[in-house]
């Protein structure tokens, strides 16, 4: 490894603590660091690059912060097979599962090339208006269709692979892969999904149908969402960063991404043990 792209949650507290870590590293390590935002200005061995130029020739990269920077860190690698890794400056975070203690560690690990790699799956969303594409976009998380400026409700058309599921009379509409199962989906009801699994979860926002209920359904099927009527603008946010306006009419459809994300954790991280420790699972005794 050589270059390696960085990005940092600049209001965290311990935030030039972690920078001055990572700078020290890679001096040791002779890696070049690059970064296309503030973080570069938290250090004069940063090279600051244009975000259009920043993934290029990236070797690997390291977002520290909490689950927005990774989400947005994810965004910046636009597709491209490079390892990430994450530091947590935070609290709940679920990506960002490298603990501040645990740096040092982490970079010397990174390379040595002896992480834990963990591969994530992506969705691609496309927003079809009068046939035509209108704008394309890659989630981590999810891709939801809501956040109007009124809390009245909406109609909105299912369908799976050409086929009519239903329609949903909601405040909207959540699919998320497996690694958002415990974002937006789970605040909003839907169950947790191990993130190795090969599906996707479609979970309506507050149904006025009790029937309707969270659906795991398999990652290869495509799913078309159209905005049957609406009596508040419609906003596609996907992975709560990228927003959309959907007019009535427009189809919205989602499919997995050929893309996936290398997510680098420290050996023996495990995915359970995460849940219970940002969950505070700790049961009662017997």
């Amino acid at each position: 490894m050589r270059r390696i792209g960085l990005t940092a949650n600049t209001g965290k507290p311990a935030v030039d603590e972690a920078i001055a870590a990572v700078v020290r590293f890679a001096h040791s390590a002779g890696w070049t660091l690059v970064a296309c935002d503030d973080t570069a200005e938290h250090s004069t061995s940063i090279e600051r690059v244009p975000p259009d130029r920043f993934a290029d020739g990236l070797d690997a990269m390291i977002a520290m912060g909490g689950d927005g920077t990774m989400l947005q860190a994810a965004r910046r690698l636009c597709g491209r097979d490079v390892p990430l890794m994450g530091v947590n400056l935070g609290s709940l975070g679920f990506l960002a599962s490298v603990p501040l203690e645990y740096l040092d560690e982490a970079l010397q690990r990174m390379a040595e090339g002896s992480c834990h790699v963990s591969r994530r799956a992506q969705l691609e969303a496309t927003v079809f208006r009068n046939g035509v594409v209108a704008g394309s976009y890659c989630a981590l998380n999810d891709v939801v269709l809501g956040w109007g400026d009124t809390s009245r409700i909406v109609a909105l058309e299912l369908w799976m692979n050409d086929r009519p599921v239903g329609v949903f009379a909601c405040d909207g509409l959540i699919v998320s892969t497996p690694t958002g199962s415990t974002g937006h989906s789970l605040s909003a009801g839907g169950p947790i999904v191990h993130p190795e699994a090969a599906v996707m979860v479609v979970n309506p926002i507050c149904p006025h149908t009790l029937s309707h209920r969270p659906m795991v359904v398999p990652d290869s099927h495509r799913i078309d969402v159209v905005s049957l009527r609406s009596s508040k603008e419609l906003i596609l946010a996907v992975d709560g960063q990228d927003h959309h306006r959907i007019a009535e009419g427009d189809r919205v459809r989602i499919q997995k991404s050929p893309h996936t994300l290398r997510l680098l954790h420290l050996p023996g991280d495990d995915y359970f043990d995460v849940l219970r420790r940002k969950l505070h699972w700790r049961g009662s005794a017997v």
